[in-house]
């Protein structure tokens, strides 16, 4: 809610019709990736979180891995759930759960090779998605911050 009062009160001008369709176009977008992703996950045999967690671990994780707290920041999730799902990725085969060899309170995790295995080809049928979506998300994108004065 902040943010919208936040942007609200320092928006320059009105939102034109070909905003309020380009912005709806994005969203849409946005949306049917999602559901694209999830679709994917899922004959993966991952929950559409279970990736994310997953890629982020991999992009994001260190050599030793990923600290849960790390995992929550990217997600958007609290720590108590970022541990939650760690636990039962762990349960079911995908990550490792160390402690940190620095930090003994820090709990670190990294993908198992079944993990690695399943990350890869959703990673693979996701970059495709992504590049036939491209066009259509330069062409909204480009539009929307063409609209953007100068700071």
């Amino acid at each position: 809610m902040a943010v919208v009062k936040k942007s609200a009160a320092g928006a320059q001008g009105h939102a034109s019709p070909v905003d309020y369709r380009r912005l709806a176009e994005f969203r849409y977008a946005i949306r049917k990736f999602l559901g694209f992703s999830e679709a994917a996950a899922s004959e993966a045999g991952l929950t559409a979180q279970q990736h994310q967690a997953l890629l982020t671990i991999k992009g994001f994780g260190e050599d030793n891995g990923l600290s849960v707290g790390d995992l929550a920041s990217r997600l958007l999730v609290r720590h108590h759930s970022a541990a939650e799902l760690a636990k039962r990725l762990e349960d079911a085969g995908l990550v490792h759960r160390n402690h940190d060899p620095e930090d003994g309170r820090r709990v670190l995790l990294t993908l198992t090779e079944e993990s690695e295995l399943r990350l890869r080809a959703l990673s693979q049928v996701h970059l495709d998605e992504i590049s036939s979506m491209s066009p259509d998300l330069v062409t909204i994108l480009t539009t929307l911050a063409s609209r953007r004065e100068p700071r």
